[in-house]
């Protein structure tokens, strides 16, 4: 799972260091959740590997979780990108076998899309209590997780939502697409870097848009 935030940052050091702390715990958050939805649908294997904590150790990437999102932070850079160590899960298990990957991976898109709402309609109230201090921390919240739950929706692998769009298909339709996606992870970090590469040339900017417009929406 990747989180990328294209949201121009403040200048201010602080501010960006809360940013980052958010964001990885938002990254955290969302694996987690996957991991608690594979194992109530029947694979223990996240709850074995000791991932079904809020314990950032065992979820951390050394460097996706740390190093390169405190570059990006001191370098001032105009967007975040990072990642933590996927949960593992054996699709195999799921007592589910229709939609058992696609709920496993909307768990970790509908979290941050919940925390979103929760966050921003937080902002909105403490900023109709004049709290702006309280009000501008509740908003980075709810905007990293508004970023990290649209991007992951983008049915492009590695992000969760290639994986709900196959899982909504047909069989014989979704065969093709695990092939490909299967093709892909074979390329590892160059696969990745080619697709955000991509992303940030052609769609970066529409979406930047739309984050911002619902962003807007929720904190009133």
């Amino acid at each position: 799972m990747v989180a990328y935030s294209t949201h121009t940052m403040q200048t201010d050091f602080g501010v960006q260091i809360f940013y980052l702390v958010a964001l990885i715990i938002s990254i955290i958050i969302h694996e987690v959740a996957h991991g608690y939805a594979a194992n109530s649908l029947g694979d223990p294997t996240a709850k074995l590997a000791g991932r079904l904590t809020m314990n950032p150790l065992p979820h951390l990437d050394p460097f996706g979780s740390i190093i390169l999102p405190a570059l990006l932070t001191l370098t001032h850079s105009g967007f975040l990108f990072g990642w933590a160590k996927p949960v593992p899960y054996n699709p195999y298990n799921l007592k589910n076998q229709r939609w058992g990957e696609l709920l496993v991976a909307g768990a970790g898109v509908a979290t941050n899309l919940f925390l979103a709402v929760v966050f921003g309609l937080l902002t909105r109230y403490l900023n109709a209590t004049g709290m702006e201090v309280a009000s501008g921390a509740t908003a980075i919240i709810a905007l990293v997780n508004l970023f990290l739950g649209l991007f992951n929706l983008i049915p492009i692998p590695p992000l969760d939502g290639f994986t709900v769009l196959r899982g909504l298909l047909p069989y014989r339709f979704a065969v093709p697409f695990r092939n490909f996606e299967a093709r892909l992870a074979q390329g590892g970090l160059l696969t990745l870097v080619g697709f955000l590469f991509l992303f940030s040339y052609f769609f970066s900017a529409p979406f930047s848009l739309l984050v911002t417009y619902l962003f807007r929406l929720l904190i009133g």
